[in-house]
């Protein structure tokens, strides 16, 4: 059975005032009445065993993953001391992991994305779990596209490499940065194109090799980690040495530069949340557009969202707005600017009022 490893360590700043330092994105009910970590775990229901799930989080997290994931043994949470980007994240797992389960295949998804088709991904992953068991190969998942996305980095796969998993298999010619929307539309067109969505599944062994090649640095720090584990050390070696890891991105520290990575098309309804405008997409709107969530009138308003958890809204003659109140806060946006509401979060920050964050 396969291991996998839950990245839960993000900010999820593009969601304030809902998202706050204490409680981030991934542990919001932000569609349905589950988390976003809780829908995530529920989707590998049948494939990975809550034993064989691990999620990599900042301490201060643990008793709320605890408390959401009730079933989760406690020892799985890795705990990040210090936020060092993906690639350290996914190679501290690994190194967990590597104790244990050294040979087997390991699934990284983020906490934070949304499934529609839990029974089609479960169908991919499986496939991408045969096809990376036997292989020194990375298998990541590409989502096919269906509109020319601005925000997401794409993946242009190339000849096919197998189809004997149950799901064609392609080798991965080059990781694209997120385009403007003139180049989203070229890769739209041409049809080999897919979102990169950040899913990425691989042997243990294999991710800590790769890591050894393309991030020495990160390996040497990982391997002084690894000598401390089930000590008394461990915490403060982790500490000491996480702190000088090299904060990058595992696509850039290690995909864009490996020769041996493929990718599998997943067509389940993916979808990152990344801003508020998302989660429009599955909400009920008023025949105006406007999505209302919590008690008040909305009267000439079009097109707007808005949120609030304990007072009442009015809104007169505005469109296109995003309004959200939460505990103590107000935050009010033009729905174009969604992606910018992480300057708000950098204002509020140097301005001294932390306590809000």
């Amino acid at each position: 059975m396969p291991c996998a490893v839950i990245m839960a360590g993000g900010r999820g700043e593009r969601f304030w005032p809902r998202s706050r330092m204490s409680k981030p994105k991934q542990f919001l009910d932000l569609i349905g009445d589950k988390s976003m970590l809780q829908l995530t775990v529920k989707r590998l229901e049948g494939l990975v065993g809550m034993t064989d799930t691990y999620i990599v989080a900042g301490a201060e997290f643990k008793e709320i993953i605890l408390e959401q994931l009730p079933c989760l043994p406690e020892e799985n949470i890795i705990i990040e001391p210090f936020g060092r980007d993906t690639a350290s994240a996914i190679g501290l797992a690994a190194t967990v992991l590597g104790k244990n389960h050294p040979h087997e295949v390991m699934i990284v998804l983020p906490a934070d994305h949304y499934i529609g088709n839990v029974p089609r991904f479960q169908e991919v992953l499986k496939s991408a779990v045969a096809a990376a068991g036997p292989l020194d190969e990375i298998v990541t998942l590409g989502i096919t596209p269906h509109s020319p996305e601005t925000g997401y980095g794409y993946i242009q796969r190339g000849e096919l490499f197998d189809t004997s998993a149950g799901s064609p298999v392609y080798r991965v010619v080059r990781f694209l940065e997120k385009p403007d929307y003139s180049r989203a539309l070229e890769f739209l067109s041409r049809g080999y194109y897919l979102w990169n969505s950040g899913m990425f599944v691989w042997r243990v062994d294999l991710v800590r090799k790769m890591i050894e090649k393309h991030i020495p640095q990160l390996a040497c720090g990982l391997r002084e980690i690894e000598n401390a584990l089930s000590t008394d050390q461990y915490s403060e070696v982790l500490e000491n040495i996480y702190s000088k890891l090299p904060k990058v991105s595992v696509d850039y520290g290690i995909m864009e530069k490996a020769d041996n990575v493929l990718v599998m098309p997943g067509d389940f309804g993916w979808d990152d949340i990344g801003c508020w405008t998302a989660l429009e997409r599955y909400a009920e709107k008023d025949e105006l557009g406007n999505i209302l969530h919590g008690e008040g009138v909305l009267l000439d308003t079009v097109n707007t969202y808005v949120y609030s958890h304990d007072k009442m809204v009015a809104l007169l003659g505005v469109e296109d707005l995003i309004v959200v109140n939460d505990r103590d806060s107000l935050m009010v946006c033009h729905k174009k600017r969604a992606q910018e509401i992480k300057k708000v979060v950098q204002a509020l920050r140097d301005k001294g009022l932390g306590e809000v964050l």
